[in-house]
């Protein structure tokens, strides 16, 4: 028998036995938790720091953990693929019941290389004020990917007819603290089975964020059928919505048709525009709420549905049930978790990541070269009121991109289409309120003004824009000059040159 030599002196290999012993000493003193698990999986050991997460995690001692399997004890565990691949994790960030921790995991072999079990350790808990910043960034990023990849499995399992959501909160591009804040009341309701009530101006992206809390919620395998009220005329609304017996009427199908509630059933009914509905239906609507049960037009018998309801209006529901226009005991049963989506001038410092994402699409639909927006026509974008929200600016720069000849826009390009779109915010004294294609007068609104700035020299009108960007990144980012010298790509020293 071949005698296996060992490759380290002895002196060497007592050093390093006693390192790991002491490597092992200091992880238990120093770090925030420890647990080993066998190589089944199972929990073997913890140390004294992580008995206390032991409560957060469900457990109400150390004897009902110890001994279970891992992966159904701590949420969101890699520890089996360490056991799997024999590979540590030496950074990771672990989100679960009890927190958000920085964490590392090792394997460990016996004297064969075996894996013979894995060794996790929590580096740093929640508290750590100093990386609070990084793990709420981190875990954001974490949980907006994850629910992106749950909404692609999902789609990848559609079943034939029924629409499933499009969209997930990743879809919500944004992070100023309007948004941020939006979308976690958002994740909240998702995971509610009650009324959800989205408010907010046309265009804001109300049927996106229906579509996230859908994907995001324990119902987002079944179906996502969606009403747009206002698109459907009043005599089919009823129809539309419960369904028509086999021959109900003349003309009917003889098959009957099954209605939208019906169709959403074990997933969600999203209702677009429901301050729009017919007082005459909003009490059927009502009792089909209250009662989870639909009598299809010329059917006398009832039908169970089961589906979650979305509605968004962009009108204000509480002046129309004081003008009578709209049932008070349909706002109440609808008005259970109602989420205001902010119009894009809130959000002003989202405009420059939107126009990224919108630039992007509309290059990939129309196939066309990505647009290059200069500095000063992200911040003039950023500057305007956008009374039609995203689906304004996208409008906009949607005529940009076909306009351009060079793929380069800049201020007078976005000025140009603000105002033949009628959208300008610009003054009349604006240098960028120049003079259309011919040369002649500009409209704003009801007025017609010359333009008189172009008699100035081109630096003076150059200085004037640059000082008009600059004050816009500002008002875009809140006051904040690192943020308005990064969005124009300038230094901050060029930045303090340019302030108005």
């Amino acid at each position: 028998m071949e005698k296996i030599v060992d490759p380290l002196p002895k002196d060497a290999q007592s050093i390093l036995n006693l390192a790991a012993r002491s490597l092992f000493d200091v992880f238990a003193d120093a770090s925030e938790g420890m647990l080993l698990v066998d190589r089944s999986g199972s929990v073997v050991w913890i140390n004294d720091q992580y008995r206390r997460y032991l409560p957060a995690l469900g457990f109400a001692s150390e004897a009902e953990f110890v001994g279970q399997p891992v992966s159904s004890v701590i949420q969101n565990t890699q520890m089996l693929q360490v056991l799997q691949t024999g590979k540590p994790i030496l950074i990771d960030l672990l989100t679960n019941r009890a927190g958000t921790f920085v964490v590392s995991r090792f394997p460990l072999h016996d004297d064969a290389g075996h894996v013979i079990g894995a060794l996790g350790v929590v580096l740093f808990d929640q508290p750590q004020s100093n990386l609070q910043p990084f793990l709420a960034k981190f875990t954001l990023m974490q949980r907006e990917l994850d629910e992106a990849r749950d909404a692609l499995a999902v789609q990848r399992r559609v079943g034939a007819g029924l629409r499933q959501a499009r969209h997930s909160f990743a879809s919500f591009i944004g992070s100023s603290s309007v948004v941020t804040d939006l979308k976690r009341q958002a994740r909240r309701a998702a995971q509610s089975g009650s009324p959800v009530l989205l408010l907010g101006e046309t265009g804001t992206g109300k049927e996106l964020l229906a579509h996230a809390i859908h994907a995001s919620s324990p119902r987002a395998r079944g179906p996502l059928v969606s009403v747009n009220i206002a698109a459907v005329p009043e005599t089919l609304l009823e129809a539309e919505f419960f369904g028509v017996a086999p021959g109900a009427y003349t003309g009917a199908e003889r098959k009957g048709r099954e209605g939208k509630f019906r169709l959403a059933d074990g997933g969600t009914l999203f209702l677009d525009e429901i301050g729009d509905m017919p007082l005459g239906l909003q009490a059927k609507l009502l009792r089909a709420l209250q009662e989870g049960e639909i009598e299809p037009l010329g059917s006398n018998q009832l039908q169970a549905f089961d589906a979650r309801v979305i509605a968004a209006t962009s009108r204000d529901l509480a002046q129309l049930v004081r003008e009578g226009l709209f049932r008070e005991d349909l706002y109440y049963r609808l008005n259970v978790l109602p989420l205001r989506v902010p119009p894009l001038r809130e959000r002003a410092s989202d405009i420059p990541a939107l126009l990224e994402v919108l630039a992007e699409e509309l290059t990939l639909r129309s196939g066309v070269p990505h647009p290059e927006l200069s500095a000063q026509a992200v911040a003039l974008l950023s500057a305007q009121h956008w009374r039609g929200n995203v689906r304004e600016l996208r409008n906009v720069l949607e005529q940009l991109l076909l306009r351009s000849d060079t793929g380069v826009i800049d201020a007078e390009d976005v000025a140009q289409v603000l105002r033949l779109s009628g959208l300008s915010d610009i003054s009349p004294a604006s240098p960028l309120s120049a003079v259309d294609a011919e040369g002649g007068a500009w409209a704003s609104g009801d007025r017609l003004a010359q333009a008189p700035d172009l008699q100035r020299p081109l630096a003076q009108q150059v200085e004037e824009l640059e000082r008009r960007a600059v004050a816009a990144a500002l008002q875009a980012t809140q006051g904040n000059k690192v943020a308005a010298a990064r969005m124009l790509g300038l230094s901050r020293a060029k930045l303090y040159q340019r302030l108005p």
